[in-house]
């Protein structure tokens, strides 16, 4: 992307793709918006730190509502999420209230120069960039840009105040609204996770009848009986042993995900000739606030009240961990443990990296873990979304291995021997009798079951397709007495029974995909630059150490000879493999800044990431140096 810090001002590019959302049928360009602030949003919706950032813009968009315009660009990255009827109802489950300009051919991206998931561009009433930044935790700063960018244009004359363009759909009720996972109960009935109601819905014995709510359907947070406790996009779900239970109070414990909490149920029970008790839902876990680099890790004299966590979206009792909670904390590819009984909240997993490295735990990289379960045996099973992946931790060497999955941007529909099948973006996995694992492939619309013969010989097979983003499963039993699965199908609003029986397993034949995004053409001997400027007010934090760190790092690893791993500066000179070609160029970079007044005595300190995976190809004619903008204005 252009770096926009000196020179002459540069006009924004036009907006191009197959059709908006939250227009009315409009179509919406930046001519048509001159004399409003708008802010470019480029995101796709299986990215968790797209997520954080739409929570970011919420209070910018009500602050600024007569003077920014939000657009979000929408920038697919699986093949799944070209899909317009899958944009359209993602942007409907994650209360996007902004337009969408649907851009499944890259054509925006491409002409603004992004290359990254989330990315955002600031343009001035007159049409003019004026800061590009990539990743997440600009709120700040973007508000008081936006403030001064109104001051600004308020004295020239050229802001118009006013209602934005979105014109929002109707949307038709439903019992269940993007319901996300769901567990068994001990007493028969089932437990789900209404994420797009921001609630949970206990259904009896007949996985029909809905016997109670829990929370007031309204996003929010707040402890306390079921009609009055508030939930913001509730995921993961996990009941403890009964004996456990008893102890601690709460029968249930659930990743409240957009909350950033694990709050505790202690579920309703029957009175003899009169009505069950309320439920009651309590904090366990969270502060309420996103863990931010910078932040506290929790040790084992941590009050787990005290710590932020980040997008927990999955929970599992790990019954060879002496009952901890293991949490798939998604926002920041860790996996995190928390023991009931103490209160004690840990890091199992995961060095915050993104990314598919097997090995020990406390090494090992992740990207986006959204569903768990735990086999008989005891080794906890995870649906690492981003990578497409099926991987299992085993609990009592503290190592992870990868069963299917190859990288960031490797996936499909590929059925056969393990090393060879593909998922897209899955976000369940369950654990089943005799070493069946059962993945919920959320992006093929599809159940996939993984087993192994008596020589070991892993292989995949599918056994229901055209399901509309499958999140999650339970095992029950048919009339028939034959076994099934009762599967969450989250972008229809139900729940679907899916037979189990050997004659529903068939292999389906595919070929692998990869991402696809524009190829950057570079020279062998290139120039990285990492493009980071201290927000207004604030300066590069030297108060702990080196203010920033880059790693540099490439897919496949014969592509870079020279400038690989770690180093403080922000810009490096790399030398790639011409007979190599062709490959993902990796980079991870920070920046800390903090406020520059140094009468403050307690100033407020930031930490700016982002991960950056650009496809290259190497050419006698290529660039010779590549930018990357972390924040630039």
């Amino acid at each position: 992307m252009t770096e926009y810090t000196t020179g002459p001002r540069i006009r924004a590019s036009r907006l191009q793709g197959r059709g908006w959302l939250n227009t009315g049928g409009q179509e919406l360009s930046l001519e048509s918006l001159r004399g409003k602030i708008v802010l470019l949003d480029f995101w796709t919706f299986c990215c968790v730190n797209c997520l954080h950032v739409l929570d970011e813009l919420r209070p910018l968009e009500e602050k600024w509502r007569e003077e920014l315009v939000v657009i979000g660009v929408h920038s697919p990255k699986f093949v799944h999420e070209a899909d317009a009827e899958a944009l359209a109802a993602n942007v409907s489950r994650y209360e996007i209230h902004h337009p969408v300009l649907d851009d499944p051919e890259l054509r925006t991206w491409t002409s603004y120069g992004v290359r990254a998931w989330p990315s955002l561009v600031l343009i001035d009433p007159e049409g003019y960039i004026v800061s590009a930044m990539s990743g997440e935790g600009h709120g700040e700063n973007l508000d008081a840009m936006i403030a001064d960018l109104v001051a600004e244009h308020d004295k020239k004359g050229t802001l118009v105040r006013g209602e934005g363009p979105t014109v929002l759909p109707d949307e038709a009720p439903s019992a269940l609204r993007f319901p996300s996972k769901i567990a068994p109960l001990p007493d028969g009935r089932l437990l789900v996770s209404d994420a797009g109601h921001h609630r949970l819905v206990v259904f009896g014995p007949d996985h029909v009848t809905i016997e109670e709510v829990i929370g007031t359907g309204q996003r929010g947070l707040a402890d306390g009986v079921a009609a009055e406790a508030q939930f913001a996009e509730p995921n993961g779900i996990a009941v403890l042993a009964p004996e456990v239970a008893e102890q601690v109070g709460y029968d249930v414990i659930v990743a409240d995900t957009a909350n950033h909490l694990l709050r505790g149920i202690a579920l309703g029970h029957d009175r003899f000739l009169r009505a069950r008790t309320e439920s009651t839902v309590t904090t366990l876990a969270g502060t309420g606030k996103q863990w931010m680099h910078g932040d506290a890790l929790p040790d084992a004299e941590s009050d787990a009240r005290t710590i932020n966590l980040s997008t927990p979206w999955d929970v599992v009792v790990g019954t060879a961990l002496d009952g901890e909670v293991v949490i798939a904390m998604a926002g920041i590819h860790q996996i995190w443990g928390y023991q009931p009984l103490t209160g004690a909240l840990r890091v199992i997993a995961g060095t915050r990296n993104e990314g598919l490295v097997d090995g020990p735990l406390e090494t090992s990289w992740w990207a986006q873990t959204s569903g768990l379960d735990v086999d008989s045996a005891g080794y906890i099973w995870c649906a690492d979304s981003e990578t497409s992946a099926l991987r299992r931790i085993d609990p009592y060497t503290g190592t992870v291995q990868t069963v299917v999955g190859t990288g960031l941007f490797d996936f499909g529909h590929v059925d056969g021997p393990a090393d060879q099948a593909r998922f897209q973006h899955p976000l369940g996995v369950v654990a089943l009798e005799g070493g069946v694992v059962a993945v919920c492939d959320t992006y093929n619309g599809a159940i996939r079951v993984v087993s192994s013969d008596d020589e070991g010989n892993v292989t995949v097979e599918t056994i229901a397709t055209d399901l509309a983003e499958p999140s999650d499963a339970t095992p029950v039993f048919s009339a028939d007495g034959w076994p099934e699965l009762l599967v969450v199908e989250s972008a229809a609003h139900r729940l679907t029974n899916v037979s189990l029986a050997p004659a529903a397993r068939r292999t389906i034949g595919g070929q692998g995909q990869r991402t696809q995004r524009p190829v950057t053409e570079v020279a062998a001997d290139l120039t990285v630059a990492v493009q980071f400027t201290p927000p207004k007010g604030h300066k590069l934090d030297e108060s702990m150490g080196p203010s920033t760190q880059v790693h540099v790092s490439a897919t496949p690893p014969e592509l870079l000879l020279e400038g690989e791993g770690t180093d403080v500066e922000l810009i490096r000179a790399i030398k790639l493999n011409p007979e190599v070609g062709e490959g993902v160029l990796h980079v991870a970079a920070r920046a800390a800044s903090c406020d520059a007044d140094e009468s403050v005595e307690f100033p407020a300190c930031h930490m700016h990431q982002q991960d950056w995976g650009v496809p290259v190809k190497v050419s006698a004619d290529g660039d010779g140096r590549l930018n990357l903008p972390l924040l630039g204005s």
